[in-house]
């Protein structure tokens, strides 16, 4: 698939935006994090930040965005439905989070609760957008949703972590993210496992439904110059560009991110904030490099009719 930068600004800025609130939410529910205004208060105005961004973004994609308000009428059937209507209510809740940390006192329990159920359901709605979509088996398969969550944990994690060192009050929220990120990690590593292990059923032969797998092949390409087509289901990446690709990512979504929040945990003051900017860095580079795989790497079986032998 052709990667829009559109869509991997979106899911990287939205990802990161509840994978903020969520930490955010949950240390102060549990007692991890302060009942700070300044610390909540820009940490949950961030969130808004990016996840405003992400949705702003999105609308790029569209063919025709003065008529996205329509896709929410499809909730029964479509995830971006799904998505359309639980992104302006999450974007309610982390907004009143905001609200009641800054000018009253502290975020109740309840809202604290509501904002971690929210920033996941929306983040798998997203997900589920791809996960869904059967053309697409790099996509469709068990591995996307927790790919998804792992990383806006993981990138909302080195955020939060950044945050805390800034206000002097991470203490071990280091360690958690660190063990957040090597899991992001560990999905990560699976999923791309599964895509160079795993074929797809699909085929000329069942796409044609002409013969045996291996007895058909294209004779004449269906048109005389590139297409739309061709152009956005067509895109392929080399396999050694993608393992070098793969690497860069793994650097910077992992091995950057984990030394440096283990590090945070030992050393506070202006070089535990140093090391915590390093890995935040680091992960939106390194999720940025990664996101554009997931596009790129992606196969539709489409593709099929215009000389690929496998989808």
């Amino acid at each position: 698939m052709h990667p829009a930068y559109s869509v991997i600004i979106f899911t990287t800025a939205s990802g990161a935006g509840y994978g903020l609130a969520f930490w955010l939410a949950l240390g102060l529910l549990v007692g991890w994090t302060p009942n700070d205004p300044w610390l909540s208060g820009i940490g949950f105005g961030a969130a808004l930040a990016l996840i405003g961004v992400g949705f702003a973004s999105s609308t790029f994609h569209l063919g025709h965005p003065e008529r996205a308000w329509r896709a929410v009428s499809q909730w029964r059937s479509s995830w971006l439905s799904r998505e359309g209507i639980f992104g302006p209510v999450s974007l309610a809740l982390i907004a009143l989070a905001w609200v009641l940390a800054v000018f009253a006192g502290g975020v109740p329990g309840w809202l604290s609760l509501a904002v971690i159920a929210i920033a996941i359901v929306t983040v798998v709605t997203t997900a589920m957008i791809y996960a869904s979509l059967k053309p697409i088996q790099r996509w469709h398969n068990i591995w996307v949703v927790p790919g998804y969550l792992a990383l806006a944990l993981a990138t909302g994690g080195v955020l939060a972590n950044l945050l805390l060192e800034w206000r002097g009050v991470a203490g071990n929220f280091g360690w958690i993210v660190a063990l957040s990120v090597l899991a992001a990690g560990f999905v990560k590593q699976g999923y791309w496992r599964f895509i160079d292990t795993t074929a797809s059923t699909s085929t000329v032969a069942s796409a044609t439904g002409l013969g045996q797998p291996g007895g058909v092949r294209l004779f004449e390409a269906p048109h005389t110059q590139e297409n739309y087509l061709m152009r956005e289901m067509g895109f392929r990446v080399a396999r050694k560009h993608a393992m070098r690709l793969r690497r860069i990512a793994l650097i910077g979504l992992v091995a950057v991110p984990v030394v440096a929040c283990f590090a945070t945990a030992t050393f506070d003051g202006l070089v535990g904030l140093a090391l915590a900017g390093v890995g935040a860095g680091a992960a939106v580079i390194g999720v940025l490099v990664e996101r554009w795989l997931f596009f790129a790497e992606a196969r539709h079986t489409v593709t099929l009719y215009y000389g690929a032998e496998q989808a």
